[in-house]
């Protein structure tokens, strides 16, 4: 009588510490993104396209590592035999090193402001994927969200003379990514080893094209200190998405999901730091975007709730 209460109390104990530790994991994933800009500040006098290829480059082989340590070659192999699921892994590939490749173009070019917009609507834009691509329907809640974050952008670009295409390219590439990957069954860690693979010969070929060309910083110059950033690239790119997929696995997606925001929050912050430009229509723009993503958040934890709620009584 007494063995099953403490069963319980065991497992219920387990639970909590895997959610705790993967709320911990999900925060340092989503706060190294966030402080992404200030690498990319330290690395702004080498070019935008050399940085995307050391980041290609040096994730193949650090990405090899985690696949090795968590035995996830299995998965791998199975990818490499699908033609279909392969050809997926194409197209994402090439969306996220344009997503990669723009935001370290913005960085460099001190707009920070619209990489931090892009991020923050990506989650609204991912909701008006769903009801194009997956014929989903919009509550309440997301309709005024998705209302909200329109006029945002519409204040920016008529207002303050902005178009934010830095955000919407961020935004798009990064929301068409999610859904392709939605349709493949593939964890986080090999999927991202296989996009780097296939990006892999032509990192390498730009690289060895500066080469050539007596352009490439790389053991180029006296300075060991951007040689090392330039291999610490690939652990920049592969640690927070291994944090990810840790957080996915150990806590509800609810939850994950609120904190998505402490990316674009901490680049936001940044932006400010590094002396950008905030205009009134700025402050009008994200004034609307943050609303927008309080209201957002707000209906998606009731729905979360409700959903919980009808678990429970069945």
């Amino acid at each position: 009588m007494t063995d099953q209460p403490r069963n319980t109390m065991v497992s219920d104990t387990l639970g909590s510490r895997l959610i705790a530790s993967g709320f911990a994991a999900g925060v340092a994933a989503y706060v190294i993104w966030g402080v992404f800009p200030v690498y990319f500040k330290w690395t702004e006098t080498i070019s935008p396209l050399e940085i995307l290829s050391h980041r290609v480059v040096w994730a193949v082989p650090f990405a090899a590592l985690i696949i090795a340590f968590r035995k996830q070659w299995g998965e791998v192999i199975h990818i490499i035999k699908n033609p279909k699921t392969l050809s997926i892994f194409a197209l994402t590939a090439f969306l996220i090193v344009a997503n990669w490749g723009v935001y370290i173009w913005a960085v460099q070019i001190d707009q920070i402001y619209q990489a931090s917009l892009g991020y923050y609507i990506n989650p609204i834009l991912n909701v008006i994927f769903g009801v194009i691509v997956f014929k989903e329907r919009l509550n309440g809640w997301q309709k005024t969200a998705v209302g909200l974050a329109v006029l945002g952008v519409l204040i920016l670009t008529l207002y303050g003379g902005v178009f934010p295409v830095i955000s919407l390219i961020l935004a798009g590439t990064f929301g068409t990514y999610s859904v392709l990957r939605k349709k493949v069954s593939a964890g986080a860690m090999p999927g991202l080893f296989i996009e780097t693979l296939l990006l892999l010969p032509f990192g390498l070929f730009y690289l060895f094209w500066l080469y050539k060309t007596g352009e490439l910083h790389f053991l180029h110059q006296d300075s060991f200190t951007l040689d090392a950033l330039m291999v610490i690239a690939g652990p920049l790119t592969v640690i927070p998405l291994f944090f990810f997929a840790v957080a996915a696995r150990r806590m509800p997606l609810s939850t994950l999901g609120f904190l998505q925001y402490i990316g674009p929050t901490m680049q936001f912050a940044l932006g400010v730091y590094y002396g950008e430009a905030f205009t009134i229509s700025h402050a009008l723009c994200f004034g609307c975007i943050w609303t927008a993503v309080i209201i957002f958040s707000y209906g998606a934890w009731i729905k979360a709730q409700t959903e919980n709620l009808i678990a429970h009584k069945l």
